[in-house]
This record gives structure tokens, sequence and C-alpha cells, in this order.
């Protein structure tokens, strides 16, 4: 999935995309939410502190 994509999902812009993955800017609490349903996993995978 694209930055661009992604955002466009989370109504956010591709930048801020970016920002996430450079780890330079954190999602909000709903906007983890989000992610963790749109890709299947726990909160705990996505913020690194479990492996699945």
């Amino acid at each position: 999935m694209t930055q661009s994509r992604l955002g466009d999902i989370l109504c956010v812009s591709q930048d801020t995309v970016s920002l996430w993955e450079k780890g330079k800017s954190i999602p909000s609490a709903d906007q983890v939410i989000r992610l963790c349903k749109i890709f299947g996993v726990s909160a705990d995978y996505l913020l690194g502190l479990s492996d699945y």
C-alpha cells in the first residue's frame, strides 16, 4: 500500500504518513486503532511491543 493510499483511507496527507514512518511524528490513538484494523494486527504489534 502506498503512503498516498493509506493517507486517503485515514484522511491525512501522504506527508503525514511519511513522518510516521520516519518516526518524526506519531499517529493519534484513533489512527492507531484504524491502522490495526486496516492491517489486521494488534496495537501491541503495531507499536513494537510484541511479535504479533
